[in-house]
């Protein structure tokens, strides 16, 4: 019996490993310069980060089938948010069902014709336990960057979004040596996207170290203002901007704001000569729905003029563009991002 048992635990070992081995594909990883891919990135969307599918399979909203209808719609990419750090054990490995599930929606969305961005989000932890946020981003990045190793170029890794707070600008650079080198190690050409501190906002842009012979790089920021427009009402929001309401927005000083915020990204873009993704935009739900579409729509075309990609924030949950009670698209958000072809 206790033999039987040893061979049946052995057995259940094997098994888990043969979970969690890497997926394999039919496309080859060739390597593509980092403005050529930034260009064939286009318009975007943030998808699955908030979703409770990752603690329990069977509550995902999101389903693999919505990458085609997200392509179908449009949208040339994806950025699959990941708050991997709560879902690693004590060693910083990550379970094999996450893994697999992973692996699902990867495989769709390439099959769909999306590029893909895995994008790691523990940014409020990071902000809170640098040293233990590194720990934790390094172990990541140790097992997802050989994991996907021979995916198509279409794969891109996205290091750590918005670090802020105690995961200053200084450890954070000090942090990107360390694990760059380590998703380097199997995928020395891959493309990486990377944002300075302060959020991914445009001021960390300048504080930024990026490895100068590294050029498989593409530069992120993240672009919310005026945050008393943007997020008004948001209750995750400072107290004096959620308790705001019927905030407006598209006054000719306001556009001018906006194209001097985008003229100096792009400067920053061509002095560094680096491809910049505008990882994150959007106004919260509560806004003007009227002055939401103009700043959209303004948003994304100061983007598209100076030649960044954009993720518009996000598929579901708030800052909604698909709606599960009908199902379907919010469509003024909808085409304000994507206009309708006459």
């Amino acid at each position: 019996m206790r033999k039987f048992l040893s061979a049946a635990i052995a057995l259940a070992g094997f098994a888990a490993c043969a979970l969690a081995a890497a997926p394999t594909f039919q496309e080859p990883f060739t390597p593509i310069d980092a403005a050529a891919q930034n260009a064939a990135m286009g318009g975007g969307v943030n998808v699955l980060g908030y979703d409770p599918g990752w603690g329990d399979p069977a509550q995902f909203r999101f389903k693999p089938e919505y990458f085609k209808v997200i392509h179908d719609g449009g949208f040339k990419h994806v950025r699959i948010v990941l708050q991997a750090f709560q879902y690693q054990d004590a060693d910083g490995n990550l379970p094999a069902r996450w893994l697999n599930q992973l692996d699902t929606f990867v495989k769709a969305a390439l099959d769909a014709g999306l590029t893909v961005i895995l994008d790691e989000h523990d940014f409020e932890f990071c902000a809170k336990d640098a040293v233990t946020c590194g720990v934790k981003l390094n172990k990541f990045w140790q097992q997802i960057a050989p994991r996907y190793k021979d995916a198509p170029n279409r794969v891109i890794f996205e290091v750590l979004n918005e670090p802020h707070g105690v995961l200053t600008a200084d450890l954070w650079n000090k942090q990107l040596v360390e694990t760059v080198a380590i998703i380097r190690a199997t995928n020395p050409t891959r493309n990486l996207i990377i944002g300075g501190a302060d959020w991914n906002g445009l001021a960390g842009l300048p504080t930024l170290q990026l490895p100068e012979n590294d050029r498989h790089i593409i530069a992120t920021f993240h672009y919310y203002l005026p945050m008393e427009f943007t997020h008004q009402g948001a209750p995750w929001a400072d107290p004096k901007v959620a308790a705001l309401s019927g905030i407006h927005w598209g006054t000719p000083a306001e556009y001018k704001f906006l194209a001097d915020k985008f003229d100096t990204a792009k400067a920053w873009s061509v002095a560094n000569n680096r491809p910049l993704y505008l990882g994150e935009f959007g106004p919260f739900d509560a806004a003007p729905q009227a002055d939401r579409i103009k700043w959209i729509m303004a948003v994304r075309e100061a983007a598209e003029t100076r030649g960044f990609s954009w993720g518009w924030w996000q598929w579901d949950g708030n800052f909604v563009l698909w709606d599960y009670a009908k199902p379907g698209w919010v469509e003024p958000t909808k085409n304000a991002l994507i206009p309708p072809k006459n």
